[in-house]
């Protein structure tokens, strides 16, 4: 047998393939390798063994089959220092694989292009790869393993520096059980994700285990307070949810514009099939002016007269492309970013003259859209219309159907809130009171509570003619909630005068309903369900307020 030392060679990603092994053969070492990788050195000039060629026998079952055997495992698994191992080897005819550049099938970036069948993402998981690199792992007392090209430079750095490499071998080998123990949780993630594909997200029972594992996407400056260190995370070859984004203009997004983010795309997602543009416009994740238009200039305007102090600063979010007319207005106020399908080239010149406000796409509407739909149902959407949507309306998903959140010592868990759609209606919607809401009423009541979808509980939302009026939010009782939704409206001088109010949960008492009465409140929805109902539909047919309840709460703390 050649003493000269053997690098084997398996990869996926051959970025700098080629140049590792030229500089490994200047250094005399020999190369094994398979299939595509070897034809990818051969045509680069280099010479190659084959791994059949030391197994002594072929690739089989379309390849599945090339490097399980003990010509290979026996050579990467024997201990130098021991007599026996070598003495094995030597009987066998087998020889030591000191290097192993392998990195997997890629099946996390095949599975999250989504809609990808079992038998197709069975075909990318890979079994060779991970044997190997975990039995160069184990030993990597003598062992190089490299499954990141990032790596190639600095095991040729180790190997000139004339050192024993022993600290480099064992980062490189824990790199590779972090590696594996990821690809395996991606795969078993996918298979039980397919398993409750029947079932509806909102009745997916989490698991008795539940292992996340993800990658940093972005260092992130400081977190909530400039004390504090922050990263951003996201599932390895997703672009669900925020990982979606681009970032066309300005400085790099900091942990609350991504929080606030989140916030904005949440509070829009009811609006991601409505026949018309929608604008949202969030400071600290909940909305201060939400509304819909004709136009999604007006749409704006609508949306930012609701409480344009608190707008400064905040993030504006639209279910349209921002065109120029609705760009230059944009432009005359300070926010910290806009985020939207895309934005025609005339909006984008006018925006990224204001140096510090971030301009983001998510993924969608690849250009003008045809078709414009009149009802939002999915159904009859453009096909330019449903990328946008669909991302919209799944903000929040995660794999599994799931979504959670750190607490301290744990993670709490629960499958993700479904929007209410505007554009589906009042499904399921039953009148409380006896005066049923009239035409105007009932759409703006559509409105109000999808509107109350993304507002921090206690929740109360004054809406009319399709526009927020006030927003109550974040406090412990839903009374004070209601104040402040009525001062709101008063200090942006907007009449409550035939408005409708939304509330996200029940109404414990009827004070609630007397207070909206008289601030000119004529239609109220809301969950139901409190063992005061028939006293506060009582309340509402003393004041000729139309009532409706959803039978469904939407609690978001």
């Amino acid at each position: 047998m050649s003493k000269a030392r053997r690098a084997l060679f398996s990869v996926t990603d051959k970025t700098g393939i080629v140049e590792f092994g030229r500089a490994l053969v200047e250094r005399g070492w020999q190369i094994l390798s398979t299939g595509g990788t070897a034809s990818s050195l051969r045509e680069a000039g280099l010479a190659v063994t084959d791994v059949a060629e030391i197994t002594g026998h072929p690739e089989m079952l379309d390849g599945r089959v090339k490097t399980l055997h003990p010509a290979v495992h026996a050579g990467l698994l024997a201990r130098r220092e021991n007599a026996d191992d070598m003495a094995a080897l030597e009987k066998h005819g087998y020889g030591e694989i000191d290097l192993v550049a392998v990195n997997l099938y890629a099946f996390r970036e095949t599975v999250a292009k989504g809609n990808v069948p079992v038998a197709t993402a069975m075909t990318k998981v890979d079994i060779g790869g991970p044997t190997m690199i975990r039995a160069a792992a184990k030993s990597h007392k003598s062992v190089y393993v490299v499954v990141d090209p990032a790596d190639y430079g600095r095991v040729l750095e180790s190997l000139d520096a004339g050192g024993d490499g022993a600290a480099l071998r064992q980062e490189l080998a824990a790199k590779v059980f972090r590696h594996t123990n990821e690809y395996d949780g991606a795969i078993a993630d996918y298979l039980e994700s397919q398993s409750k594909a029947a079932l509806p997200a909102a009745t997916a029972e989490p698991g008795d285990q539940f292992a996340v594992t993800l990658t940093r996407k972005q260092s992130l400056r400081y977190g909530e307070n400039p004390d504090q260190k922050a990263a951003l995370y996201t599932y390895p070859g997703s672009s669900d949810g925020l990982a979606g984004i681009e970032q066309l203009h300005g400085k790099e997004l900091s942990y609350n514009n991504y929080l606030d983010l989140d916030g904005a795309l949440l509070c829009l997602s009811p609006f991601a099939f409505s026949p018309r543009p929608a604008v949202c416009i969030v400071k600290h994740t909940t909305p201060c002016g939400l509304a819909i238009a004709d136009t999604l200039l007006d749409a704006y305007k609508k949306a930012l007269r609701t409480d344009p102090t608190s707008a400064f600063g905040g993030i504006i979010a639209a279910n349209r492309p921002i065109d120029r007319a609705t760009a230059e207005v944009m432009g005359e106020l300070f926010v910290e970013c806009i985020v939207a399908p895309r934005y025609d080239a005339d909006a984008l010149e006018v925006l990224q003259k204001k140096k510090n406000v971030r301009l983001l796409t998510y993924p969608g509407i690849p250009g003008a859209l045809e078709n414009e739909p009149k009802d939002g149902a999915w159904s009859r959407l453009a096909e330019a219309d449903r990328a946008s949507g669909r991302f919209l309306a799944e903000q929040g998903r995660r794999p599994l159907a799931f979504s959670y959140r750190s607490v301290y010592g744990g993670l709490l868990v629960q499958s993700p809130p479904t929007p209410p759609f505007y554009a589906e209606g009042d499904a399921g919607w039953t009148v409380a009171s006896r005066r049923p809401p009239n035409e105007t009423e009932a759409d703006d009541l559509r409105f109000a509570w999808a509107a109350a979808f993304g507002v921090k509980s206690n929740a109360i939302v004054l809406c009319k003619d399709g526009a927020t009026l006030g927003i109550g939010a974040g406090q412990m009782s839903r009374v004070d909630s209601s104040r402040i939704a009525v001062q709101k409206a008063a200090d942006s001088k907007l009449s409550i005068e035939g408005a409708v109010l939304a509330s996200d949960a029940f109404f414990p008492f009827r004070d609630g309903v007397d207070a909206a009465a008289e601030a000119g409140v004529t239609a109220i929805i809301q969950p139901g369900g409190s063992v005061r109902d028939e006293e506060v539909i009582g309340a509402a047919n003393e004041h000729q307020i139309a009532m409706v309840f959803t039978g469904r709460r939407l609690f978001r703390h």
